[in-house]
């Protein structure tokens, strides 16, 4: 397969993580780089603020950064957004009503009845919503969830297949990363948690239950599972940890769920999808993991590590979850996202270069 992409608000933090997770995709070549009005025209490595912690790729360096117009990316099949969710609605919707299939990473569009809200992993038969879409032409809009939904609804899955959990209570400790470049002012978070994040406590309650629900007729009945959310920023650069507590109908032990979690198999493969990394879930023994600094990185940042496993006194059993915010709960979870709608047809060579396997 070979696909031309384009990238939305590429000079960004998510951006830059698209641009290096891609430059060297076995399937997707960056053909177009997309800014705002005071970057386009520059060469990327002029325009962007490189922070992605590897040299910027010089494939894409001297490539000239394009307005973001669908015009100006006509050479493209389909485009992945890093776009802000302040400017993310019209543009995507520009995009999707000239074309273009749009692989978002922003909020605008998750909880839109005819959207998918992907993980490939836990809902790939959520694409089908993409047939109800009417942009108008070809184009579709797909999302991936908040960063703090990921980790959570990855480590849950398993646990909604075996049993049936009724209520979750998590508190989640969120990197710096996840609030953007430049995020948050040194003084404000060096040595200090800040127990509020705009809009995430919502976005934790409402996303995992469109995740887990169950596609009917078009739509999606959503799970029946009450989720109660605290966020905090915490001085940690990548990985969202996630404090969970989760209530089950029956009784339900720790045994059981760590059976469960270690015994789940993602239905992808790496021969499939060059994204998949070749463990899902990771369970650990240790009493102290999992941790970011040692064990964010697993799978290429998209493996989910889940710990702490015990017996809760509240409800039935807690345990801990963390993930790699900007690479699988961002950036590397859209590149799955699109692989995967590659590989069932949804995505379509738009130009001349064929899709060959």
């Amino acid at each position: 397969m070979h696909f031309r992409v384009g990238i939305l608000g590429a000079t960004g933090a998510v951006g830059q993580t698209f641009v290096r997770l891609l430059h060297d995709h076995p399937w997707f070549e960056i053909a177009a780089l997309a800014a705002s009005d005071r970057s386009a025209g520059k060469p990327y490595r002029t325009a962007a603020s490189w922070q992605s912690g590897t040299p910027i790729p010089e494939s894409v360096a001297e490539q000239t950064v394009h307005p973001t117009e669908p015009g100006a990316l006509a050479g493209c099949d389909f485009v992945f957004s890093g776009l802000s969710s302040s400017v993310a609605g019209d543009v995507e919707a520009d995009f999707a009503r000239a074309g273009f299939p749009v692989i978002s990473n922003a909020k605008n569009y998750r909880m839109q009845a005819d959207v998918p809200l992907l993980i490939p992993e836990v809902n790939a038969d959520h694409s089908v919503l993409i047939e109800e879409q009417d942009w108008g032409g070809d184009g579709f809009v797909v999302t991936n969830p908040n960063c703090s939904t990921v980790g959570l609804v990855c480590a849950l899955r398993p646990l909604v297949g075996a049993f049936a959990p009724e209520a979750v209570q998590v508190t989640m400790l969120q990197a710096i990363s996840g609030a953007g470049y430049p995020g948050v002012p040194s003084l404000d978070i060096m040595g200090n948690v800040i127990p509020h994040i705009s809009g995430e406590e919502d976005k934790l309650t409402r996303e995992p239950k469109k995740i887990l629900g169950t596609v009917r007729d078009g739509r999606i009945d959503e799970a029946d599972l009450a989720v109660s959310a605290q966020c905090n920023r915490v001085p940690v650069r990548d990985g969202h940890t996630a404090c969970v507590s989760v209530r089950f109908a029956d009784a339900v032990g720790p045994d059981a769920v760590r059976e469960a979690l270690q015994d789940y198999r993602s239905p992808l493969t790496a021969e499939d999808l060059p994204s998949v990394p070749d463990t899902f879930l990771h369970v650990f023994d240790e009493p102290d993991a999992p941790q970011p600094q040692r064990h964010v990185h697993a799978g290429g940042g998209m493996t989910v590590s889940v710990g702490r496993i015990q017996p809760c006194p509240v409800n039935d059993v807690k345990f801990v979850v963390l993930s790699h915010n900007t690479v699988r709960g961002a950036a590397g979870g859209a590149i799955l996202n699109a692989e995967q709608l590659a590989r069932e047809g949804y995505i379509r060579s738009r130009t001349e270069t064929p899709a060959s396997a």
